[in-house]
């Protein structure tokens, strides 16, 4: 796994541009429903720092080796971006539009990494899916069923 200190690093090292939120990269990590298209992205997608702690965070929450998951991670080449001031100002201002959605801290971290860089955004993450960005957003697996509620989706 690469650590870029800062964006613009990353933009001279000359990698694809396709961001993970941590959903995406647990169901690449877990085999579930989905992993066929994350693998299809991995080798230099980018993932926030912030998204790489909430990845570990739930390894251990659902009884996983974080340190295992880590070497997975590794092994599959994914950037590592640090959360720096400007994603920082962008995640703030996204927390109007998304609060109703019940986005957290890391998903509008994740949704401002791939703002910052213009960059797709994958996810399993329905509710992150569904917020009407100026990114393209890939849900990765349909749910697997529908209460039949439409929700309304937030707009940045």
């Amino acid at each position: 796994m690469r650590l870029f200190r800062s964006i613009a690093t990353r933009r001279r090292a000359n990698v694809s541009d396709v961001v993970l939120d941590a959903s995406a990269v647990l169901a690449y990590a877990q085999g579930e429903r989905g992993a066929d298209l994350v693998e299809q992205h991995l080798f230099g997608a980018i993932m926030s720092a912030v998204n790489y702690s909430e990845v570990l965070k739930k390894t251990l929450e659902r009884g996983g080796d974080m340190a295992a998951t880590a070497l997975l991670l590794e092994g599959a080449r994914i950037d590592v971006v640090a959360f720096d001031t400007r994603q920082a100002t962008v995640a703030a201002s996204l927390y109007g539009a998304t609060k109703d959605a019940g986005l957290s801290f890391a998903d509008r971290a994740c949704l401002s990494l791939a703002i910052t860089l213009d960059a797709p955004l994958y996810t399993a993450d329905g509710r992150l899916a569904d917020v009407e960005a100026p990114i393209e957003l890939v849900l990765i697996r349909k749910p697997l069923a529908s209460s039949g509620a439409k929700r309304k989706s937030p707009k940045l």
